[in-house]
């Protein structure tokens, strides 16, 4: 795992990471919703910690192979939630405990120096780990309004 950053959290809040994406990253706490665990998610990225991306992607859709190459430069840049604010006044018309969720983002990063933009519509799913256990959520898949160079 790298060193995390002393500023505020990869993910954008200003809070700092310890007290941000850090404890779900650590295993110390779980995401309680669906645009958190996304936001822990970018963290790792940021981090390259594979073990906790690969903890967080639904067992039906998780890849066999690496999800983060460690030969490849890439700089992550900030990130940016598109449908917060449409997501809590969708649910504010909706029960507390809702069990499927979207996140509509744009990840910022740099590939060997060449900008590029990740737009990604997430699909999560909140379900028990294990038969009786607690529910988490999941990252399953994602569509791509979007893709390109900036």
């Amino acid at each position: 795992m790298l060193t995390p950053p002393t500023s505020g959290c990869p993910c954008g809040s200003n809070l700092p990471i310890l007290r941000c994406c850090g404890p779900y990253i650590a295993g110390a706490a779980l995401p309680p919703t669906a645009e958190a665990l996304m936001r822990s998610r970018y963290t790792a990225y940021v981090m390259q910690v594979e073990d906790y991306l690969r903890a967080t992607w639904h067992p039906s859709t998780r890849p066999i192979d690496p999800i983060i190459d460690k030969n490849e430069k890439i700089q992550w840049l900030g990130l940016e939630i598109k449908s917060a604010l449409r997501l809590r006044q969708r649910k504010a018309d909706l029960p507390e405990q809702i069990d499927q969720d979207t996140v509509e983002f744009v990840a910022r990063f740099r590939v060997n120096g060449r900008a590029q933009r990740l737009h990604e519509i997430s699909n999560f799913v909140r379900e028990p780990e294990t038969p009786g256990g607690v529910p988490r959520w999941f990252y399953v898949d994602g569509s791509f309004p979007e893709q390109g160079t900036k």
